[in-house]
């Protein structure tokens, strides 16, 4: 069985020009939920300045409530960010850093140096609070300004987030320059480094329309956590054409198809999925919302 992590409330909606109400958020992240979703990425804790799409996160989770089935997660970029996450509700904090100089430099004005020592203090303070932590390592795959980066670099990161107590890692393709054979070293190369029992999760962008290959690559070395966004919405706003999450439906699909439990209501998901698709007043990426599922015609009851 897989797990997903919906990311498209956060995520996806960041990038939106379309604003969504509060009302609307939680509608969405209800109906996932009622989909069978595990785990949702709902908001992020940013300065609205820079993302003015999650100003409302303390009103999304408050009218949402503490729910009993899914992990609420909200992403965190720094201690400020942390201290607003932790008078709230949310069950789990993640915290992002880019593995490129480069890349961090140019979105977070600061070298991975600096911003891994301090988003490993906002893990520490987390931690005292009790408070679960995934720590995602940004460009793992690649740079768009450096290209290669090297795989060293990204392990010492994830060290040194393990160190500070984070109890997953997650590894993200930030604009899609992931292949399926880079992805099953890379993970190999992650089990030698750290051993079975670090929880290991994936986030892959359709940048160039290898993400759902890269998530089989993944499933096949053994990954069972996987991020992916309803309808294929979103990318980030920081990275040139990091366009495209991978689809929640059509990865459900996928795995279903191949006899994969995945616990998720894929007729929901579509239906979640086709009515966002009129509240952003735009074309949503998903293949199966529009083509419904393989051999439903052919079922009998």
């Amino acid at each position: 069985m897989i797990s997903l992590c919906e990311v498209g409330p956060r995520d996806g909606l960041q990038n939106e020009d379309k604003h969504l109400s509060t009302n609307q958020k939680v509608q969405l992240i209800e109906n996932l939920i009622e989909s069978g979703v595990p785990k949702i990425e709902a908001v992020s804790f940013v300065h609205p300045k820079v993302v003015p799409q999650m100003a409302d996160a303390e009103d999304v989770l408050k009218q949402l409530g503490k729910q009993s089935q899914t992990e609420i997660a909200g992403l965190v970029l720094n201690r400020s960010g942390l201290e607003r996450a932790l008078k709230t509700n949310i069950d789990r904090v993640h915290i992002a850093a880019a593995t490129s100089d480069t890349f961090n430099l140019k979105n977070a004005r600061k070298t991975v140096k600096k911003g891994v020592n301090e988003l490993s203090e906002v893990i520490r303070e987390a931690t005292k609070n009790n408070q679960p932590i995934t720590a995602i390592l940004a460009t793992a795959f690649g740079c768009p300004y450096e290209g290669k980066v090297e795989r060293s670099s990204v392990w010492k990161v994830a060290e040194t987030f393990l160190e500070a107590g984070a109890d997953e890692i997650g590894l993200a393709d930030t604009t899609g320059m992931a292949n399926p054979l880079q992805v099953q070293d890379m993970i190999r190369d992650f089990r030698k480094k750290f051993g079975e029992n670090v929880p290991l999760s994936l986030h892959f962008h359709n940048t160039r329309g290898l993400g759902l290959a890269n998530v089989l690559a993944g499933y096949e070395a053994g990954v069972r956590r996987f991020d992916a966004s309803i309808g294929g919405l979103g990318g980030c706003p920081f990275a040139p054409k990091a366009v495209g999450n991978v689809c929640s439906e059509d990865m459900v699909h996928m795995f279903e198809q191949m006899g994969v439990e995945t616990g998720i209501d894929l007729q929901h998901m579509i239906l979640t999925s086709e009515q966002l698709e009129q509240r952003i007043e735009k074309t949503l990426e998903g293949m199966v919302m529009k083509a419904g599922a393989a051999f439903t015609h052919f079922q009998t009851s």
